[in-house]
């Protein structure tokens, strides 16, 4: 079997949550899916699964972070050109999420931030190693 990275965010509406991550590509598996959880696939290896403050805490004994207002965790998404970021990022906005900084631009990397309606933070970028720094590509 091949490696898989399944993300588990806490939600708190999950109907919302389910059309913002469809809104920026994601699909549902129904089959990992019911009225508690929602299994969101970017691609064959990586799922985020959105899960109902209740679901999320059968799996933990801590409490939940307000990601509204602290960072649980940084999520970056590598999408194939500029464009595509900003596709990204247009969809992600019209579905209710919203835009904290501005785009960065690192010369061989362009990065926009976008957060869900819970605070969860998720980085999509381009890069172009062709452009990456030298002296760096040899350290």
């Amino acid at each position: 079997m091949s490696k898989q990275i399944f993300i588990n965010l806490a939600v708190k509406d999950l109907q919302k949550s389910m059309d913002f991550y469809t809104a920026l590509g994601f699909t549902n598996n129904p089959q990992f899916s019911d009225d508690t959880a929602k299994c969101m696939v970017w691609s064959d290896h990586i799922y985020v699964m959105i899960l109902s403050h209740d679901k999320f805490l059968t799996f933990t004994n801590k409490p939940i972070a307000d990601t509204k207002s602290q960072v649980a965790g940084l999520f970056s998404l590598s999408v194939d050109s500029v464009d595509e970021v900003h596709h990204f990022m247009t969809k992600g906005l019209e579905a209710g999420g919203t835009e904290p900084n501005e785009m960065r631009d690192y010369g061989f990397m362009q990065q926009r931030t976008i957060e869900d309606m819970d605070g969860h933070t998720w980085e999509v970028f381009f890069m172009d190693v062709t452009k990456f720094p030298s002296e760096q590509q040899n350290a």
